[in-house]
């Protein structure tokens, strides 16, 4: 059960609390919450069928996506992997940068090893994964004959439209769809995300946790407000935090999902992230006494690996550090919201993903914006189209 602890704003008797009707009906009558509708048991299972083939006939999986078509996997799968163990199998991402030396690399380690391509865009234009596509594909026709690129290409893409559909349609290469009314930063829940996360979780255990999230629709509200006040306040830049290191990439998939979502009409806060207490002996002493504009999300996690320092429990000591920082933050006028999980596994994760996305939506609509666009992130790629063709 995750738990919420949002006491130091009296949220209950702020006047945003009377909104609650007005953005559940904007959110429910939304056409992008497709995200909140019930994955099809047989979607899952031809993934699951898929991720077989693939392990029977490959060394690893090269996952190519950017933005929503990336984080939201590797976020999960770096929040459960062993810090020092080799994963079961490897799944390896690109296209999440212009990198010459990460891509001249992984062609490199791909010359030599048996290895399938799954490229997510639901355009097929973005210019990164293009790019990267691209490249792993003229690398692939060195290697593989046209039977042996059917076997070895997914794409997971728009369901009826779009690049990447019309070259699958041709050439006969299996797809998953991703669709229409769920955009990048929400999909989670479909398999542009599950795909890549079976090789190496328990995706069942994953599902069943996100569907449960739905239960804390009344905690994301009163999050999303206790948020819009404290930007009300002039705290205009949120601080997720974490402090275990595993969960650093889940507060980059936040900072997407949050900053996407908000972002819009020179209105907005600003998401950021840290790993306390590796941060604190960096940006500790700002954040303590500096300019008043942060406020602090803190992920906390209850139950954790053993380990005896003295006559202390290590991550004891980590809880105990977390809490007297947010006592000696909160007297430095630094609000804290706080979100416990009981343990960092599939159904946890799974369960406070919906609640962070429910949330994300709710402010969106309390800020008087559309939460599941990003008119924005068009205007770098146009300036981008006029000097480069792709």
């Amino acid at each position: 059960m995750v738990e919420f602890d949002f006491s130091g704003i009296d949220y209950a008797n702020l006047d945003l609390m009377s909104r609650k009707d007005e953005v559940l009906n904007s959110f429910n009558n939304s056409y992008m919450t497709g995200w909140t509708r019930r994955i099809d048991q047989s979607l899952v299972d031809d993934i699951i069928s898929v991720r077989d083939k693939v392990i029977n006939n490959s060394k690893c999986l090269v996952v190519v996506g950017i933005g929503g078509s990336f984080l939201g996997s590797y976020a999960v799968s770096k929040a459960l992997a062993p810090y020092f163990n080799d994963e079961k199998f490897k799944v390896i991402y690109a296209g999440t940068s212009l990198s010459s030396d990460y891509m001249t690399e992984l062609l490199d380690y791909l010359r030599n090893v048996d290895f399938s391509l799954n490229v997510i865009s639901k355009s097929g234009t973005t210019m990164e994964p293009t790019i990267a596509y691209t490249l792993i594909r003229e690398l692939m026709e060195e290697k593989y004959s046209d039977d042996e690129l059917k076997e070895r290409l997914i794409f997971t893409t728009d369901p009826v439209k779009g690049s990447l559909r019309e070259e699958a349609n041709s050439c006969g290469y299996k797809t998953f769809p991703i669709p229409d009314d769920i955009g990048g930063r929400y999909s989670i829940m479909t398999a542009a995300h599950l795909f890549p996360l079976s090789f190496n979780i328990d995706i069942s255990k994953f599902i069943e946790g996100y569907y449960s999230g739905n239960k804390y629709i009344d905690s994301a509200y009163n999050y999303a407000v206790c948020r819009k006040h404290l930007f009300d306040l002039g705290k205009y830049v949120e601080n997720f935090v974490v402090y275990e290191e595993k969960l650093s990439y889940f507060s980059e998939w936040l900072k997407q999902l949050f900053g996407e979502s908000e972002g819009k009409n020179n209105v907005g806060i600003f998401p950021t992230s840290t790993v306390y207490t590796r941060d604190l002996h960096s940006l500790g002493q700002f954040i303590q006494e500096g300019n008043k504009i942060i406020f602090e999300t803190i992920i906390k996690v209850n139950e954790a690996s053993k380990i005896k320092f003295k006559d202390y429990d290590l991550h004891n000591i980590n809880n105990i550090v977390l809490d007297s920082v947010r006592v000696a933050h909160n007297k430095g006028d630094v609000h804290s919201l706080m979100i416990t999980l009981p343990c960092i596994n599939e159904y946890s994760l799974g369960e406070v993903m919906y609640f962070f996305m429910l949330s994300a939506a709710f402010s969106g609509f309390l800020f008087s914006i559309n939460p599941f666009d990003q008119p924005g992130v068009e205007v770098y790629k146009k300036e981008v189209r006029e000097n480069i063709v792709i």
